[in-house]
């Protein structure tokens, strides 16, 4: 059972997502939300994030509205990998960022520095994965991206504990959500 679950996936950027009002946000977020929905009535408890702009941050909002709307027992933690990482971000993703702080359970820096060196990113992803039951990723295997700096390190703890869950939303679980939607708008126009 995952009680504490990491939840990551690609950047922003990474995805071709430039705006918050991008469609595949709202898909995006669908997927997670039925994710963590499904993991909340095994008994998830915590979501953990590191807080980086597109997957992290979104997994972080649909936390909120769920706990906000369904599940008040629900817990949102933001481990940052160091002090200030959003000190480089445009305005817009610092406010975003900052509004999901607030709105967190749990906020802490691993490193009580600012940004030194990538080893930081590095200690960061181990850490989480050593204290998370599972992880939810959303991940393409023909486009590694950063959520292979979780995966690697989640396969090694799999390896040596079997209970690690690490559960993955895919280009295919996209397409089946907004198949689904199109679908339903269909009906309603018939």
């Amino acid at each position: 059972m995952v009680k504490n679950l990491l939840v990551t996936g690609y950047k922003s950027h990474e995805l071709g997502i430039f705006k918050e009002k991008d469609p595949g946000v709202h898909y995006i977020k669908k997927a997670l939300e039925k994710q963590l929905t499904a993991l909340l009535r095994e008994g998830l408890e915590w979501v953990i994030i590191s807080g980086q702009p597109g997957v992290e941050m979104w997994a972080g909002e649909v936390v909120v509205a769920l706990r906000d709307k369904s599940y008040p027992e629900l817990k949102l933690a933001v481990l940052t990998p160091f002090l200030e990482q959003e000190a480089n971000w445009n305005e817009g993703r610092q406010e975003q960022y900052h509004s999901l702080l607030a709105q967190a359970d749990f906020v802490e820096s691993i490193s009580n520095k600012t940004y030194i060196s990538p080893k930081q990113l590095a200690a960061k992803n181990g850490f989480l994965v050593e204290k998370t039951d599972g992880m939810l990723v959303l991940y393409d295997e023909d486009t590694p991206g950063t959520p292979r700096f979780y995966l690697e390190p989640a396969r090694r703890r799999q390896e040596k504990d079997s209970s690690y869950e690490i559960l993955y939303i895919t280009p295919y679980d996209l397409e089946l959500i907004y198949q689904d939607e199109q679908d339903q708008k269909g009906q309603f126009w018939e």
